[in-house]
């Protein structure tokens, strides 16, 4: 180091000493169950408590063979693929410290730890870690960087697994520590792992790999692979490495269940523009496998299997060949590769670009299309057979809002060609409803009465297609204030599923169209109204997110399916939530610019809860795009009960979906809008005579 650069570091760790002085210790979430025990843990001994211990003692221990001892350690919740839900044996955070959501890192230094939630785990987060926690909001407006620069000071070095860490988040974590002159570092074995040694689990051996077959996927892997290749030469690239799960799952037409509420396997690929390599345990590789990839011949179009671990290796003997291969970069919800992929080769030889295969993947193709629309009429029979039994069943037992998610997951998994659940079964009542962020959990759970709004949000996978719907309830009688918060959340809904547009409008620009109703009444939901959606795949996929305050370039495509959720909530008091998916369609007709008009159309088959609709707040327009709705559920949903043979479910569906009148008559209107009475109201002939006698009279 130069004498300049010296001195100048010098001057700036003084200033900054001076800085953390004069600063505020940084404070999070209140956690009033601590509030009286000055940092004590809840339990004296507690495994969580020592595993704490463990991890400092590695701090300084274990990330010595790499080097000096390390003062902070920071653990996201993500496995290496970067899925936030992850399997058993990758649930790192949750071993160390028991908080059993997702979304979520920790930091831990010797004086102290720290976790950051997002919104809708904080009360779960609250009851679940011990108080050796702080919490923190990821939205929030303190940084992890603040936190370890409170903790521990200057001039130290901060660990992270680089394969837990997106390459993009690896790089603004690097900046924020160094403005606070800390240096982060690579500990390339996880500290966790060695904490939990031999008790960490098991690969399961009934994790196997299923060929996603043509006719639910629509189309061969090797014709995707040949486009995949045609973009990659486009780009200028050698070769791409595919690290997204769901990426490889859908390039190569298989499923698997190695990871919680999406049907992937875990496992790599890299694709060159003659050869194909899979790296995957091959424990899960069958017969049926082997002559779906035909591994054993050798053409461009046959796929290599190697060792799940053995692309650390691969990557740095190819990387002497290549000299151009894509790494993937971050696309809307999609993180991008990890740290440790993006580190693995040459700088000058990647191509940081977002992944071909998002826009692939996003634009289903005809069977695909028809598939989604066939698992959401299975779905929305799954709902209507849970709820009619609910409600059957409501004022004869006793019911909490664990025991309702547990009936609804029932119910759709007993449907044709069900393979699990698309998401967290979110069952929300009362005050909980009124989170827009709540997740239900055995630490939340309250009773469930017919004195407040229920909401329930879940989905499902099927082999034709992934869903994914909210519904909001009542077993009681809804106030005024309820029926009118529901009912101008369902205008918004019903806007969106009939809007006609330009392709080239961007699709933070239809987020007005949901909320416009809402925002007349000045208020909002906090939540983004829409997201992609997979085809037996993420619940959430890119490139689409419908948020006002998102600028994203990627538009619209005729076959791309979205969500369009829209809520109200009422601080401690009730919530509404509804949420469809819906198809974007070519309408066939061109803009004057140029472009196509794109359409929107419901594929989601769940009724709405009439005793919560106040017909006199939707126009007649309104109530014709909710009798069309109505009337689709009963055709189709009405078919697969029937086929079903559940009648109960049946008929609760007809009583849901009844007809409405669009118009009024003058008098029933005044009366339901608090106005004069028909008696009162003066014939409209008799007024205009009066009018023609007073003008005779005028002019005479």
């Amino acid at each position: 180091m130069t004498t300049a650069k010296w001195i100048w570091r010098l001057a700036l760790s003084i200033l900054l000493v001076v800085g953390l002085v004069s600063a505020e210790v940084p404070k999070g979430y209140h956690r009033e169950i601590c509030q009286y025990r000055k940092g004590k843990h809840i339990q004296p001994m507690s495994d969580h408590h020592n595993r704490l211990m463990a991890m400092r003692k590695e701090m300084k221990i274990r990330a010595t063979l790499q080097g000096p001892e390390i003062d902070g350690y920071i653990l996201p919740s993500t496995d290496e693929h970067l899925n936030q839900e992850v399997a058993a044996r990758d649930q790192r955070l949750r071993y160390l410290s028991g908080f059993t959501g997702v979304r979520a890192f920790a930091a831990v230094a010797e004086m102290g730890a720290a976790m950051w939630v997002e919104n809708r785990y904080v009360q779960q987060a609250d009851g679940e870690l011990e108080c050796d926690w702080e919490i923190y909001l990821t939205s929030g407006n303190v940084t992890v960087a603040d936190w370890l620069g409170s903790k521990i000071g200057f001039d130290k070095r901060v660990g992270a697994d680089p394969h837990l860490v997106p390459h993009s988040l690896w790089i603004e974590w690097e900046r924020q520590l160094d403005n606070k002159l800390l240096k982060l570092v690579k500990v390339n074995t996880n500290l966790v792992d060695h904490i939990w040694g031999s008790e960490r689990p098991e690969t399961p051996n009934n994790q196997v790999i299923n060929v996603h077959e043509k006719r639910f996927a629509g189309e061969k892997w090797q014709d995707k692979v040949k486009e995949l290749r045609r973009q990659l030469s486009h780009l200028g690239c050698d070769a791409m490495v595919v690290t997204s799960l769901t990426e490889v799952a859908y390039l190569l037409n298989i499923r698997g269940t190695d990871i919680p509420f999406t049907p992937v396997v875990k496992s790599y690929a890299i694709v060159s523009q003659d050869e194909i390599f899979f790296y995957v345990a091959h424990t899960k590789i069958s017969l049926g496998i082997d002559l779906h990839l035909h591994t054993d011949c050798f053409n461009a179009y046959c796929v290599k299997i190697k060792e799940y671990n053995q692309i650390w290796s691969d990557i740095r003997t190819y990387a002497q060949l290549w000299k151009r291969v894509l790494v993937s970069a971050p696309c809307v919800q999609d993180p991008g590769a990890s740290e440790a992929i993006y580190s693995s080769m040459p700088g000058k030889i990647v191509e940081w670009h977002i992944s071909p295969i998002i826009f692939m993947r996003a634009q289903k193709n005809f069977v695909e299309q028809e598939g989604m629309r066939r698992a959401h009429i299975r779905d929305g029979a799954a709902i209507c057979e849970a709820l009619s039994n609910l409600e059957t069943r409501f004022h004869t037992e006793h019911w909490t809002e664990e025991k309702i998610k547990y009936e609804v997951e029932l119910w759709r998994l007993s449907q044709k060609h069900a393979k699990g659940l698309s998401l967290r079964t979110v069952v929300a009542y009362g005050e909980h409803s009124a989170l827009p962020y709540y997740i239900s959990s055995n630490v939340t759970n309250i009773e469930v009465s017919d004195q407040s709004l229920l909401v329930i949000e879940s989905g499902g996978q099927y082999l034709e297609g992934t869903t994914d719907v909210s519904r909001t309830f009542i077993f009681g009688e809804p106030t005024q204030e309820m029926k009118k918060a529901y009912t101008n959340v369902l205008a918004g809904i019903l806007h969106m599923a009939h809007l006609t547009i330009p392709s080239d409008l961007k699709p933070s620009k239809v987020d007005a169209v949901v909320r416009t109703k809402l925002w007349s009444d000045m208020t909002d939901y906090p939540q983004a109204t829409g997201h992609g959606i997979g085809s037996f795949s993420s619940v959430e996929e890119p490139p689409i997110s419908v948020a006002y305050g998102m600028n994203s370039s990627f538009l619209f495509k005729q076959g791309y399916f979205f969500s369009s959720e829209s809520g109200y909530y009422k601080r401690d008091d009730f919530g509404v939530r509804l949420k469809n998916v819906l198809e974007v369609v070519d309408t066939g007709h061109m803009h004057p610019t140029g472009t196509r008009f794109l359409a929107f159309q419901d594929v989601t088959m769940v009724p709405y809860e009439p005793k919560l609709i106040d017909h006199t707040l939707l126009s007649a327009a309104e109530k014709r795009l909710l009798n069309e709705y109505n009337a689709k559920i009963r055709i189709n949903v009405g078919d697969e009960l029937k086929r079903l043979g559940n009648m109960r479910a049946f008929y609760w569906m007809m009583n849901k979906t009844r007809h409405i009148r669009e118009y009024l008559p003058e008098d029933e209107y005044r009366s339901a809008t608090g106005g004069s009475s028909g008696g009162h109201t003066m014939n409209p002939l008799v007024v205009l005579g009066l009018l023609i006698l007073l003008s005779a009279f005028l002019e005479s």
